[in-house]
């Protein structure tokens, strides 16, 4: 009951696959699913795994759990292509199943590096995410593209952090935001129905968050890298909004009468 997959879901991820594998070489199985990328990502998994899946992308959650249903271990570990586990979570990992009371989840703290600089405040630490949970008990859920797992029994603690290195370049961290603000927009308008945004509204997102991040969570004690993550927030939470907006305009300029 200790044999431990390792899923990960790929796009695009060349630059990093290779170091995120080397962290995982303990695993008894590593599944990789692939969303078709056009780099040399699914050549680089390969020489780590057999069990490398190309599957066109239907959604973050939907694409993690496509990995956990290929997974053939009763546990999962699952990772993402920009995270590492050092080997002093591996060995907490492996211990914590082999017990013969073992919960059917755990969490862990995720270290963030963010251009560079492990970031300490601004909710960037602890971060404690689900990532380790037995396959029978445990599925992704959530709301794109900010997927989570959702549990069916206990959860327990995990000591070791996860090391995550989120953006290594201002460029490529404004370009996730702007992918991502387009995936929640597609969500909010999917799960909320037709709502108006009013400017004052989309404004407040906007201020609202960066509020919380720079002030109520200190992410101003991360000094230039606090304010620009505080920033991107603030921008991801107004972009969103927009192409709500922007989507809903469009809707409404298709519909016969719409205004």
């Amino acid at each position: 009951m200790s044999r431990i997959s390792v899923t990960i879901i790929t796009l695009n991820e060349a630059a990093n696959i290779r170091e995120c594998l080397e962290s995982v070489r303990w695993a008894d199985e590593i599944v990789v699913v692939d969303s078709e990328s056009r780099d040399d990502t699914v050549k680089i998994s390969r020489e780590f795994t057999d069990r490398v899946f190309v599957n066109p992308w239907p959604g973050h959650q939907e694409q993690k759990n496509v990995a956990v249903d290929k997974a053939t271990g009763p546990w999962i570990f699952s990772l993402d292509a920009d995270e590492r586990v050092t080997p002093a979570l591996a060995e907490e990992i492996r211990r914590m199943v082999a017990e013969p009371g073992a919960l059917e989840a755990y969490d862990m703290p995720r270290k963030n590096y963010f251009l560079g600089r492990w970031m300490r405040h601004g909710g960037w630490w602890p971060d404690r995410v689900i990532r380790l949970f037995q396959k029978e008990r445990g599925r992704f859920g959530g709301i794109n593209p900010h997927d989570r797992v959702i549990v069916d029994g206990r959860l327990g603690r995990l000591e070791h952090p996860l090391i995550h290195h989120t953006y290594r370049s201002f460029a490529q961290y404004i370009d996730k935001q702007h992918s991502y603000a387009v995936i929640g927009a597609r969500e909010l308008l999917k799960r909320r129905g037709g709502r108006r945004r009013t400017a004052a509204a989309m404004i407040a997102k906007g201020m609202t968050k960066f509020a919380e991040v720079y002030l109520l969570k200190r992410g101003a004690l991360d000094g230039m890298h606090g304010l620009i993550a505080a920033m991107g927030a603030s921008y991801f939470a107004f972009l969103r909004q927009a192409l709500v907006w922007e989507l809903q305009a469009r809707d409404r300029a298709r519909t016969p009468g719409g205004s």
